[in-house]
């Protein structure tokens, strides 16, 4: 009967600490290397999202330069594609954007008029001129 209980105890199924410890240790390690495909992926996205953007705001200027004859001043800005600057005649009715959109930074485009163009700039990540990596500006001159 001894022999029994003994026998008993040794076949219990169940895992030890060790083995639950080697799969927290496994589960960690998978969640790390999904946290950072995740995350380059997602630099990746807002820098596409970042040239889509200028590319769209930079047909919208093209369509006010069809209107109106130039792009709007450096000191309309973009502001000339949402309200009517008073110096074109063929403006609208409808604005050529409903409101100045940010960058995927929820930062501001800056745009100059350079001459009979443009250009049109996102600072990137970090919100300043310059950087290197997704902190890079993105500008139309690069599309």
């Amino acid at each position: 009967m001894r022999a029994m209980k003994k026998l008993k105890v040794l076949n219990q199924k169940g895992m030890t600490l060790i083995e639950i410890m080697i799969v927290l240790v496994i589960i960690a390690g998978l969640a790390g290397v999904l946290v950072t495909t995740v995350a380059g992926r997602l630099k990746a996205a807002r820098i596409k999202e970042a040239r889509i953007l200028i590319q769209e705001v930079g047909k919208a200027l093209e369509l006010y330069n069809a209107d109106c004859g130039s792009y709007p001043s450096s000191e309309s800005g973009l502001q000339a594609l949402v309200e009517d600057p008073g110096d074109c005649p063929n403006w609208g009715p409808d604005p050529y954007l409903k409101k100045i959109p940010k960058d995927p930074w929820q930062g501001d485009l800056t745009y100059e008029k350079d001459g009979g163009d443009y250009i049109l700039m996102s600072y990137g990540s970090d919100g300043n001129e310059g950087g290197t990596g997704d902190a890079k500006d993105i500008s139309s001159d690069d599309l």
